[in-house]
């Protein structure tokens, strides 16, 4: 990741011709690099796959929490750029969650992520602070990342 903030930082500084490819590559490494993201999620089993291949194509998990009101903790303690949000979760929904982070100082990008369809939840989704929803079968970080801002 080095290399990419030098090529990045030549090229943006010295006016160095680069590559097309070199740049391109270097500016997608890049966009990874402050993507920090919190997995939410009853089921540790889902936790550590889904850390396994986020972290595999370029994200930085930076925590893991098992409920809603652990998740609303470790937003407030660990600030994640991206949070993936288990909609169904012991104590609260994922709407829910939602609903107490847009209330708050720092509000993460957020994808809901269900083991049920997305149209099982109708409008909730679309009315949710969320980015959107993904199924947890079809997680992909290519897929997150087409859902953030």
């Amino acid at each position: 990741m080095q290399d990419a903030k030098n090529i990045c930082s030549i090229a943006t500084h010295k006016m160095v011709r680069l590559p097309a490819l070199q740049l391109i590559e270097a500016f997608a490494t890049m966009r990874f690099m402050s993507r920090t993201v919190l997995i939410v999620d009853d089921h540790p089993s889902f936790r550590a796959s889904a850390r396994a291949m986020l972290e595999s194509e370029g994200f930085d998990v930076v925590g893991e929490a098992e409920d809603g009101a652990s998740a609303i903790d470790a937003v407030a303690a660990l600030d994640p750029d991206v949070l993936v949000l288990d909609v169904q979760l012991p104590d609260m929904t994922g709407f829910d969650v939602c609903d107490v982070l847009q209330l708050s100082a720092t509000l993460p990008d957020i994808i809901l992520v269900s083991s049920r369809d997305g149209a099982d939840y109708g409008e909730l989704v679309a009315r949710s602070c969320a980015c959107g929803f993904v199924p947890k079968d079809e997680l992909s970080g290519d897929l997150v990342s087409a859902l953030l801002p």
